[in-house]
């Protein structure tokens, strides 16, 4: 049976695709970054999902099924060693390559974890760096730890070459035990390396003052850890050990699940339904969401972050992360696991990721679906009678996680039985840290242990929304609610206010206005709701969170444009995927993403639209981010707005929970006075 076209690349068609691009690039070293599914043409999409969803059982739509193809993306090396980056498509089914680019040297592909290994080998066979090294008087029992990093912004002062820097770090091997917090023990030096001649070419010696100091001056001691202190976080090290008055709660569900996977991607749940999928870059996709077979989301998908920082000091003007565009997210997923990640009746999903041989193998437990209770979903008492009839709000979580060095992020999609869909991102994992001498402070960060400067930095995420509010025609509108003026006609006491609405007519760049409840609206206009007379619709008020705060004109400000706003409004096109662009690594500039899509200024009424919600954290660490910080949670909830006729969860049963019973072993009576 053919594979539905939002279902991931099998290994066997993984395999298929790297062998037709080895047939093609006879002679000559194939070097693979990766191999996914590149998703349909919309316009068939769309045909297709048509079909499928108004097919008779047993109708076959395979007439309509469009073209299965593999994205390779790869490194020809020719008798120059210089690499050089392409991009294919290849029909599965044909074997033939349909598309083929050979991508200018002005961008950088996207790294692979392999070319870090090369920068720590690099390290290691540098005389230079090995000789930089000695200059510390690490402690007895203390070795060296390389953090392999993006290089960030290529500036002025560097040439037009690929690099890859590495955080240093000393990691106390005396405790025998390998998880120890080497982040606590950090080095002022940091070695760049040259990815085509895998060679040391620089290495940035770092300051260490405090306030009032030079921006360049060089004063810790040789010494440079004896301030430092251990700062441990897994339980056998914790100081003090962990707390032993932490009972169990269990998450059961004797009946089993209340949701249905079907080919390994297909999931239905309390009047949803969705496809889900995996890619390198962007993790989880959902697709085709539907309620009760009406259509609202056609795709829903995290599409970029930057992580800028804000230390003044050379080289952390550079210091800026693109985790989905320089890395890819979903190349850093967890392989999660059952009653830790994720807790109850858990589903996983795979995924397959390729090595550098583009020899493809399974990436387990990626993604992870299951139920969770949130609390009173609706109630109300009838005071005349007593009686009250309460319900649960039951979601459906569809959860992966990703490491990047030091951070992690959980990045959730929550569908409830109420028709909402919640988009949620927690931040966590420990701050990215440098050394700071001996009682000092810095305005650049916090100092939150001794010798450990944890630098104020944000977090700006760009989730991509293409909506399919009851079909592909859809408008964006905000709607505002103002205190209306005294008029004795029409506010006679004063108690009046009036929504405005104002439709976006072209694409453009907007922002959040909690003062006026600014509240955005995805609406068919062609589609009313009976009762209301207003069009159906979902809605969704952007977090109001700050926007990048390095200043316009800097390069962290040129390279995030997609920063800007809150809520861009784009016309759709194939392939724009990427709030920052398809190339972020090593970008001085962001181009291709939405800040390049709005200058078309086109007509997104009633139209074929898509929506990003830009949100963030900015992040002036505490003391008690340290050693690893408590998770920040970010969501951005969409809701139904005169979509139903009715509250859609008013169906759900309000029966009593069996299970709950009565503590008996915490309280004891209080005394009498």
């Amino acid at each position: 049976m053919a594979p539905h076209p939002f279902k991931i690349l099998s290994i066997e068609e993984t395999r298929l695709a790297r062998d037709v691009i080895l047939s093609l690039h006879p002679d000559v070293i194939v070097d693979f970054r990766e191999i996914f599914l590149q998703e349909p043409n919309k316009e068939l999409m769309k045909q297709y999902l048509e079909a499928e969803h108004t097919a008779q059982p047993g109708q076959s739509v395979h007439s309509k099924r469009p073209p299965r193809l593999a994205k390779c993306m790869y490194d020809v090396i020719g008798p120059d060693k210089v690499p050089e980056y392409n991009e294919s498509l290849i029909d599965v089914e044909t074997r033939k390559r349909v598309r083929h680019e050979v991508v200018g040297k002005e961008h950088q592909a996207s790294l692979t974890l392999w070319e870090f290994e090369h920068l720590v080998q690099a390290c290691k066979e540098s005389e230079e760096f090995q000789q930089a090294i000695k200059e510390f008087h690490l402690p007895e029992g203390f070795e060296l730890v390389i953090e392999p990093w993006p290089y960030g912004g290529r500036d002025d002062t560097s040439e037009n070459r690929r690099y890859f820097q590495g955080l240093c770090f000393g990691q106390d091997t005396r405790n025998g035990n390998p998880d120890s917090n080497f982040y606590a023990y950090p080095l002022p030096i940091i070695p760049v390396m040259d990815a085509h001649t895998k060679k040391i070419c620089r290495i940035d010696r770092l300051a260490t003052g405090g306030k009032g100091d030079s921006l360049t001056g060089k004063t810790h001691s040789p010494r440079i850890l004896d301030h430092c202190q251990s700062a441990e976080y897994v339980p056998e090290l914790v100081e003090g050990g962990t707390r032993k008055d932490m009972k169990p709660i269990n998450i059961t569900q004797p009946e089993g699940t209340s949701f249905k996977v079907s080919d390994d991607s297909f999931v239905e749940w309390q009047k949803w339904s969705f496809r889900v999928s995996f890619n390198a870059r962007e993790g989880a996709v959902l697709h085709d969401v539907r309620y009760e077979g009406r259509s609202i989301i056609y795709r829903l998908s995290i599409s970029e972050m930057s992580v800028p920082y804000a230390d003044a000091r050379v080289p952390f003007h550079r210091k800026q992360a693109f985790d989905f565009g320089d890395g890819g997210a979903g190349n850093c997923a967890n392989n999660l696991s059952l009653g830790c990640d994720c807790l109850g009746v858990i589903k996983y999903f795979d995924a397959v990721i390729v090595g550098s041989d583009g020899e493809p193998k399974e990436h387990p437990n990626v993604i992870c679906l299951h139920e969770q209770d949130n609390g009173i979903g609706w109630k109300h008492t009838n005071s005349r009678t007593g009686r009250a009839v309460v319900t649960r709000l039951r979601e459906l979580v569809v959860q992966f996680i990703i490491t990047l060095a030091n951070y992690e992020y959980v990045f959730a999609y929550k569908l409830d039985t109420a028709g909402g869909i919640t988009l949620e991102v927690r931040a966590t994992g420990i701050v990215s840290t440098v050394n700071i001498d001996p009682g000092k402070t810095s305005e650049y960060g916090n100092v939150v242990s001794g010798g450990v400067l944890a630098q104020n930095h944000q977090h700006i995420f760009a989730a991509r929304l293409d909506p399919a509010i009851d079909g592909h025609n859809n408008t964006l509108l905000y709607e505002e609610s103002h205190t209306a003026p005294w008029d004795k006609e029409t506010n006679p006491n004063g108690n009046f206010y009036e929504i405005r609405k104002t439709i976006v007519n072209r694409s453009q760049g907007l922002d959040a206005a909690p003062e006026h409840n600014r509240t955005f609206k995805i609406i068919n206009p062609n589609k009313k709701n009976r009762y209301s007379g207003n069009p159906v619709g979902y809605k969704f008020q952007p977090p109001a969170t700050q926007k990048l705060l390095a200043a316009p004109g800097s390069l962290q400000y040129q390279r995030a444009l997609f920063a800007q706003h809150h809520v861009w409004a784009t016309k759709y096109q194939e392939d724009e995927l990427y709030a920052a662009g398809r190339y972020t690594l090593q970008s001085q500039v962001e181009k291709g993403g939405v800040h390049d899509m709005v200058q078309r200024k086109d007509d997104i009424t009633n139209e074929d639209l898509v929506v990003w919600s830009v949100f963030g954290l900015t992040h002036n660490p505490r003391v008690e981010d340290w050693p690893v910080m408590p998770s920040e949670i970010f969501q951005v909830h969409f809701k139904p707005s005169d979509f139903f006729e009715r509250n859609p969860a008013i169906d759900v049963p309000s029966s009593k929970n069996q299970a709950s019973v009565l503590a008996k072993d915490c309280c004891s009576a209080g005394q009498k006075l």
